[in-house]
């Protein structure tokens, strides 16, 4: 199986990265076995994972933040004239902003499997039903202003796997390969992957977009 996974990704990636891939072909034995394990769940359970990852996330990189709310509170309450108490604040400001960027690097790999699975479970059910429904909330509602796709039906949000673009219909087809979660993993680790036309590029695009949009800050 590794054999075949690295002869499909050099093609893609080219034979300078055989070595690369060899060593995130475990990670993505673990996302794959996360996306299997994900099969029994419901549709609003696969989606309550998003908060589930966003609370951990919160819970993760809380104590710094607590931190560095403290130390703004200590400048707002300083007077004008003490410039250099401030300015130490100021750096101390910026070493745990540091801090939390690499914290929340850390956390963000460690949910990487379990979300790229969410990622690739919700792209699965997607292309094998015409619509997915769940219990609709206030986003569910005000996407139903905008977009065709989304449709609120008494308490429930419904999702159609069809959509208008540009006046052409589009109609989700698509899984995953091996290949694109690699693609998304060299993506996330801020890396450049190489992929020829055809190779899914946008599919693998999604899994890095949802992960780090966990953070909210985009």
């Amino acid at each position: 199986m590794l054999g075949n996974i690295v002869k499909g990704i050099s093609k893609v990636f080219g034979n300078k990265s055989e070595r690369d891939v060899k060593s995130l072909t475990p990670l993505v034995e673990v996302i794959n076995s996360q996306y299997d394990s994900y099969h029994a769940l419901t549709d609003d359970e696969i989606r309550g994972k998003s908060e589930e990852f966003r609370s951990r996330i919160q819970e993760h990189l809380s104590p710094i933040d607590e931190k560095i709310s403290e130390l703004k509170k200590q400048i707002e309450e300083l007077s004008e004239e003490a410039i250099n108490e401030k300015e130490d604040l100021y750096q101390d400001i910026e070493k745990l902003e540091k801090e939390h960027d690499e914290d929340l690097e850390n956390i963000l790999e460690s949910i990487l499997p379990e979300a790229f699975a969410v990622v690739k479970q919700t792209a699965k059910r997607l292309t094998e039903n015409k619509q997915l429904v769940v219990q609709a909330n206030d986003r569910d509602k005000d996407l139903s202003i905008s977009k065709d796709f989304v449709k609120i039906e008494g308490d429930k949000a419904v999702y159609a796997n069809t959509w208008d673009a540009a006046g052409a219909q589009i109609t989700w087809n698509m899984v995953h390969y091996d290949v694109q979660l690699i693609g998304g993993v060299v993506l996330h680790q801020g890396k450049v992957a190489e992929m020829q036309t055809g190779e899914g590029k946008t599919l693998v695009s999604t899994l890095p977009a949802y992960l780090n949009a966990l953070s909210g800050k985009g």
